[in-house]
């Protein structure tokens, strides 16, 4: 309890209110307060989202903080919240990141600024409605609502082919979710008449239904993270989308699907997990590799970055489908750096933008010389993504690649690749852009980073460094739970 209200419930109700709060300031001749009311719950959010990681007991197996209250009593849906060690850092995460995204958009954003700076609010509490619900239809609520706020923020503040890219973006993760609700269904039948998940994780199915049900799931979850070949909406949302977008879409949105399959597929249809770990496996590592090539021969520095997300979350699913604790708490830390890390690129794009307002890489050449401590940061941003020990970008990927090599050489001989095609395309990049002689009159006009840049940047860099240098504070929350969850794929198979 906090201010005498449930933890997680504030968590989730208080950012969506004040959400509510920022859209009643109304237009643009109240910008300056939309922003501070904005600016203050977003921190505010992130200040009750503490105590989750204060008070989280991390040898404790099963829930914390559980709330739980009848909604719809006829078909037996509760609101029903609590939090693992597998939610906790996300929802620490999308905290973390909503003041950042708000503090970036504060001169760049001119009109409609309520309404956007309001999206992010309530998008953050949704969110963490999804990362904390405990009933599947709750849970199904929470996930589609996300789509609303992020719809919204492209198909407004997006760039000239924003409408193309927002209605992909819906549609392709409104598709996907819709086999998601006709499996809750049928668990809801088996089980009894319960939308609980927790009773879902007690079902022992037969190995064909579990099948069928682990491709509903894998659908509705693979377009999220986003999965070879599903991911061709990421490239078009991530270019049409403003700054803060993208920003929220990479470290946030695309932790849903990975979150999914830790709370559903695995614990749910064991069996079936098992049984197709082959293909999830290989799906995994086309997307290291081939989509690591893909980012090589781009020449927009957003659409680079967001392939690269596509190869980066490639490592999440595989550590998933190693079926070992190095493995699944990798992937963990993978989805946590690729948050800070993914952020910081896309911010450190939209540092150049607002400035010359062009993302091609052939524009630019020489940026050092004029932006010098931007450089720096940048060069930071760039060695982690790339995987460079002492970043939180090699940490995840180093574990995931010592659980492949416990399983076949081959899955770690192909997923160590991304330190070769990582290192290339971010770096060949970064050469291209920042180094060398002033390239044109418009980079000749680049002014250095200002302090409030500076600010998130260095919020971000030390987050980056943190979990590079020292990362159990991170680690440690997740073994009772990832050893649990392994314990109960190891009873499946007997």
């Amino acid at each position: 309890m906090l201010f005498g209200f449930p933890l997680i419930s504030l968590v989730i109700w208080l950012p969506i209110l004040i959400g509510i709060l920022v859209f009643a300031t109304g237009g643009d001749n109240n910008a300056r307060l939309a922003k501070w009311v904005a600016l203050i719950g977003s921190i505010m959010g992130l200040l009750v989202a503490i105590p989750l990681y204060m008070q989280f007991d991390p040898t404790m197996v099963g829930m914390q903080f559980v709330e739980y209250h009848t909604w719809i009593e006829r078909f037996n849906i509760h609101y029903h919240l609590g939090i693992d060690g597998i939610s906790m850092p996300l929802i620490l995460l999308n905290c973390f990141i909503t003041p950042l995204v708000v503090i970036a958009g504060w001169q760049v954003i001119s009109n409609r600024v309520s309404q956007y700076m309001g999206a992010f609010l309530v998008m953050s509490g949704i969110v963490n409605g999804v990362f904390s619900s405990l009933d599947a239809i709750l849970f199904y609520v929470f996930w589609e609502a996300s789509l609303i706020p992020m719809f919204l923020i492209i198909g407004v503040w997006g760039g000239p082919n924003r409408v193309y890219a927002a209605i992909k973006f819906f549609l392709y993760t409104l598709m996907g979710s819709l086999l998601m609700l006709v499996a809750f269904i049928y668990l809801y039948n088996v089980s009894g008449g319960s939308f609980s998940i927790l009773d879902y994780h007690k079902l022992s199915l037969p190995l064909t239904p579990q099948i069928l049900i682990f491709i509903a799931f894998l659908i509705a979850f693979a377009v999220k993270v986003p999965m070879w070949p599903v991911h061709t909406w990421l490239p078009d949302a991530h270019v049409e989308a403003p700054t803060g977008g993208s920003v929220v879409l990479a470290a946030i949105l695309l932790k849903l699907g990975g979150y999914g399959f830790l709370r559903y597929s695995l614990p749910i249809v064991p069996d079936a997990s098992e049984y197709l770990s082959g293909m999830m496996i290989g799906l995994s590592l086309i997307a290291v590799v081939y989509i690591g090539l893909i980012a090589l021969v781009q020449a927009d520095m957003k659409k680079l970055i967001a392939y690269s997300s596509v190869s980066h979350m490639g490592f999440v699913t595989l550590g998933f489908f190693l079926f070992s604790s190095y493995g699944i708490e990798g992937a963990m830390v993978q989805m946590i750096s690729h948050g800070f890390i993914s952020g910081a690129m896309f911010l450190c794009v939209g540092v150049m933008y607002d400035r010359l307002h062009s993302r091609q890489i052939s524009d630019y050449g020489g940026v050092a010389n004029k932006m010098p401590v931007f450089a720096a940061f940048f060069m930071l941003f760039a060695m982690a993504n790339a995987g460079l020990p002492g970043t939180s970008g090699f940490v995840g990927e180093f574990m995931v690649i010592m659980a492949a090599i416990e399983t076949n050489f081959w899955y770690a001989f192909c997923a160590a690749t991304t330190l070769i095609f990582g290192a290339a395309y971010t770096l060949w990049m970064y050469k291209r852009v920042i180094f060398g002689a002033v390239a044109n009159a418009k980079v000749e006009t680049l002014n250095d980073v200002s302090y409030r840049e500076i600010f998130i940047l260095t919020i971000l860099a030390v987050a980056v460094l943190w979990i590079g240098l020292y990362p159990l504070p991170l680690t440690e929350v997740m073994h009772a739970t990832v050893d649990d969850l392994l314990a109960h794929l190891s009873r499946s198979k007997l």
